[in-house]
């Protein structure tokens, strides 16, 4: 991972020269995420499926989002950008046909699975008209949890957690429609080494008026990683939209 940082910063200081810097800028906006799931997790040696045998959309979903970025007209310091993501989801189902960390195959269970990250990213405008590109370095901390509980067995629990800090490459593109405050655009973050690999990609289309800007678009996000004895292979996506205020 070391390595993979140095490669990723050195790609960073390399966009440094070409940035574009003009004024002052900052801007938040706030979105929900309405996202489907499936994969499944691991812990030890035994793996559940969270779409098939826990039904983790059926009961209830929070999926919320909060971006807040800071520009400024320094060409060699980079701009910064501030994520956080907050995924909730719960259900009810059933363990399929081997036992999972102590609950036996076939037992009806209630599953709770938080994923909580925060995103740092320092970037360079690199081109700023009517095609506008930003390329830079995230910082990502993710926790994600799984809790089992066994229905017939209240004391019977199984909870399986990862946690990391990991960098990632972070690029952005939007495309403006001159004199309509309409654009499309895309960003993303991603990741992949030794084995382990995250992605994190979402495509929009935006109006803007006055300082405010609303959006919507689809997004997909997927998690690969294993920590110790536990790993989380998931894939989240779905259409997303978001309201925001830019200076």
């Amino acid at each position: 991972m070391r390595k993979l940082m140095i490669v990723v910063g050195g790609s960073l200081a390399l966009a440094a020269p070409l940035a574009n810097a003009d004024v002052l800028g900052v801007g938040a906006n706030v979105s929900y995420w309405d996202s489907d799931f499936s994969g499944e997790v691991v812990n030890k040696d035994s793996a559940v499926d969270i779409e098939k045998d826990l039904n983790l959309d059926s009961d209830s979903d929070s999926n919320a989002n909060f971006t807040a970025f800071f520009e400024h007209p320094i060409p060699v310091l980079p701009n910064v950008r501030l994520n956080y993501t907050s995924i909730s989801q719960s259900g009810r189902g059933e363990i399929g046909l081997e036992a999972f960390d102590g609950i036996l195959p076939g037992a009806p269970v209630r599953s709770d699975l938080d994923i909580d990250q925060l995103d740092v990213t320092l970037y360079y405008e690199v081109l700023d008209n009517w095609v506008n590109l930003d390329l830079g370095l995230t910082a990502r901390n993710f926790d994600g949890e799984l809790v089992l509980r066994d229905v017939n067995d209240i004391a019977n629990v199984s909870e399986t957690s990862v946690d990391a800090v990991v960098p990632m490459g972070y690029l952005a593109a939007r495309f403006d429609l001159p004199l309509t405050g309409v654009s499309v655009g895309a960003e993303g973050n991603f990741i992949s080494y030794s084995g382990d690999s995250l992605h994190d990609f979402n495509a929009y289309g935006q109006y803007e008026f006055a300082m405010l800007q609303l959006r919507a678009g689809y997004r997909q996000m997927a998690i690969d990683y294993e920590d110790d004895d536990d790993k989380l292979d998931v894939e989240m996506s779905g259409p997303f939209a978001s309201v925001g205020v830019a200076f």
